[in-house]
């Protein structure tokens, strides 16, 4: 089993920056495609950005130019790094191993991290 581990949300003022950390452990013998997705009160979950092993990212638009994906394969690390934050930005995170662009993931959900955008 793989577990995932979410952390560094919090509340944070409209502009403001945050960056999560997600620590896969268990039984990886590599991460892929790695992801991370948020699900907003009442919302679907979306994948917001994706990192390949290789480093190639890709964002959905409502991100775009304020998130920037990256991952640490030696520790099994993937963070999200969140500026110019605004109040739609708000939901809970989640990381997980991508099924191409979908809400999907490959792996059980972890607990997530909420991220609160308010003023």
């Amino acid at each position: 089993q793989v577990q995932l581990v979410e952390s560094g949300g919090g509340l944070v003022q409209p502009g403001g920056s945050l960056r999560l950390s997600c620590a896969a452990s268990g039984s990886i013998t590599r991460l892929y495609d790695m992801g991370w997705y948020r699900q907003a009160p009442g919302k679907q979950r979306e994948l917001v950005a994706r990192i390949t092993r290789g480093g190639n990212t890709n964002y959905a638009d409502s991100v775009k130019g304020r998130f920037t994906i990256s991952r640490d394969n030696a520790k099994n690390m993937v963070y999200l790094q969140m500026n110019s934050l605004k109040a739609e930005d708000t939901a809970v995170y989640y990381c997980n191993q991508c099924l191409g662009w979908s809400p999907n993931g490959l792996y059980a959900w972890g607990q997530g991290t909420l991220v609160t955008v308010s003023a």
